[in-house]
């Protein structure tokens, strides 16, 4: 028995936590951000979940905030793109949620601004990266890979670079042109990885 609960202990150390969201503060307030559905994949319905929460009269315990979003806005951020989110109340006091539907990999943060109860609140908060189907796909789709899509998340993420230069000052027409021979470069060079990606996993012809 001692060296069963041993062997429990030891694997619920190992394992990562279900939930991989990120908490901020804002004066006395705590602010949870993260995906409803873990990992989040490109193309499945999901949610960006909040909780929102202040420490109650007991020690270690918290209180929910009824209302937290009503004088906050809310706005998802992939590269140089946004998107202002519509924020919904669960039925458990303090926990929110938005609809959404990954359409990219990479990375994704929630930017939250306004008033909480008449706090001040300016934050950025990171969530966990969205992954592509392969990461779920069984089996397996044919002719896909994790180096192809490795490849194309790179891809994806380069896209997003673009869009941002699109933000740079007339007046650095220089770093324009450096940001453009950059992506020029980058954009090449996947092309031809992809290309010898491809030829090395063809079938052989009979």
């Amino acid at each position: 028995m001692k060296l069963e609960l041993a062997l429990v202990a030891v694997l619920c150390i190992s394992m990562p936590a279900a939930w991989a969201h990120t908490t901020v503060t804002v004066e006395q307030y705590s602010i949870e951000v993260g995906w409803g559905l873990e990992p989040p994949v490109v193309g499945v319905r999901n949610t960006f979940v909040f909780h929102v929460t202040e420490p109650g009269e007991v020690s270690g315990v918290t209180t929910g905030i009824v209302d937290a979003f009503r004088d906050l806005k809310v706005v998802a951020n992939y590269g140089g793109l946004t998107k202002v989110l519509d924020i919904n109340s669960e039925p458990r006091p303090g926990y929110y949620s938005a609809d959404v539907i990954p359409t990219k990999t990479g990375s994704m943060a929630i930017d939250i601004t306004g008033t909480l109860n008449g706090v001040d609140t300016d934050v950025l908060v990171p969530i966990e990266d969205v992954e592509s189907t392969a990461l779920l796909d069984f089996p397996p789709r044919e002719g896909s890979s994790q180096d192809v899509e490795a490849l194309k998340a790179a891809i994806t993420s380069m896209q997003a670079d673009i869009a941002n230069i699109g933000t740079v000052q007339p007046d650095r027409s220089e770093d324009l042109a450096y940001s453009l021979a950059i992506v020029g470069t980058s954009l090449g060079v996947t092309a031809v990885v992809l290309s010898v990606l491809s030829l090395v996993r063809r079938p052989a012809l009979r």
